[in-house]
């Protein structure tokens, strides 16, 4: 499995890199996914982590850069995590260090940019 550099815990990457051993297994064992799959149980692994703590995120990945936005949920304006699908196309826009996600209903979900990978 293709590994992204990060200050992740041992415990976290260790976790990272089952999920992905899942998805690799979960979607028939094809070759060339290994960096998909990374991202996307990097993306999850992540969102069961904050979802255990008060910091909420999304993680984004945007022609091969992956993003990590920090939002407060008092200011979310209605977001409930898992409202995109691994993979979704999401129209976004940066403003220093502000990510904005558009929502289906037009409204953008404003973050901060806490990581960069890529």
């Amino acid at each position: 499995m293709a590994e992204t550099p990060g200050n992740y815990s041992p415990q976290i990457l260790e976790a990272i890199r089952r999920r992905a051993t899942e998805l690799y297994q979960r979607g028939g064992a094809v070759e060339g996914q290994d960096t998909d799959n990374w991202y996307q149980a990097e993306a999850e692994i992540i969102r069961e982590s904050v979802n255990r703590l008060t910091r909420r995120a999304v993680v984004i990945n945007v022609q091969g850069v992956v993003y990590t936005g920090e939002y407060e949920s008092g200011s979310a304006d209605g977001y409930i995590a898992g409202e995109w699908k691994p993979g979704e196309s999401i129209p976004i826009r940066f403003a220093g260090d502000k990510l904005y996600l558009r929502r289906r209903d037009g409204r953008e979900l404003q973050t901060t940019v806490v990581k960069r990978i890529g």
